[in-house]
């Protein structure tokens, strides 16, 4: 695939020649940013075409899966196709949707917006404790960790955030209407239902509301528990039962 790097372009062939995106996803059960852009795609109302990349086989964690260097420079997903457009990152994919017509994916006051987008920037680059000890696991329900003051640090400080936009923008979406800061944290409010983080009533609400979101939940239906460990090869990682499993 040859990368083109103008949007502009893509948008145009998109909307004239009606070229349909294609959005490749991993392993739909476990691949957090996966899910991220999914959900942008489907909130904009763009018609566009899902394609999964098994990532259970050699280069994992590398970048060097050939069936994900084949649509993606970095051979990591997700990955976007629109046209010659290649993107690969979720939260330029995410922009992308944004700049469809009626996508309404950010706040249309500029302030709001401009907290709306450091909210989804911090999630974008930061919390690698929840990533590193609560990896996403929408089928399974495990007792996470204990006493990791980093992750606990960083639990609270999401539950701070979630807590300070539901307030001052009323919610029930986190600045109010659903936005793409809602897309980039659900997943984490999915890691906080697998491995059952005690949280604060207004973040326990806040979990509950985002998984009943019908895009998540058909996202949810066509995923795979157990996915990882029925199609990986010998010597590769193995997410579920990572945890004991709880017994409630």
């Amino acid at each position: 695939m040859e990368y083109n790097r103008s949007p502009s372009r893509a948008y145009s062939e998109w909307k004239e020649k009606d070229v349909r995106p294609v959005l490749y996803v991993g392993n739909k059960n476990y691949s957090s940013w996966s899910l991220r852009a999914g959900l942008c795609m489907a909130w904009s109302g763009i018609d566009y075409e899902e394609a999964a990349i098994e990532l259970g086989q050699p280069g994992y964690g590398e970048g060097r899966v050939a069936d994900a260097l084949a649509v993606s420079p970095t051979g990591k997903v997700p990955a976007l196709a629109v046209g010659d457009l290649a993107l690969w990152d979720s939260l330029a994919i995410a922009e992308w949707a944004a700049e469809t017509p009626g996508a309404s994916l950010w706040p249309t006051e500029r302030a709001v917006r401009a907290e709306a987008r450091a909210a989804t920037a911090e999630m974008h680059s930061g919390f690698p404790e929840i990533r590193t000890h609560l990896p996403m696991n929408l089928h399974g329900r495990f007792e996470g960790p204990k006493q990791i003051p980093r992750l606990e640090a960083e639990i609270r400080r999401v539950e701070e955030l979630w807590g300070d936009c539901l307030r001052r923008f009323g919610g029930p979406w986190l600045f109010g209407e659903r936005s793409i800061a809602d897309a980039f944290y659900l997943p984490v409010a999915s890691r906080f239902r697998t491995y059952g983080v005690e949280l604060d009533e207004s973040s326990a609400a806040y979990v509950q509301f985002v998984l009943e979101d019908a895009d998540f939940l058909r996202w949810q239906e066509t995923s795979e528990p157990n996915s990882w460990d029925a199609s990986a090869a010998d010597g590769l990682p193995r997410l579920d039962g990572l945890y004991p499993r709880r017994e409630d």
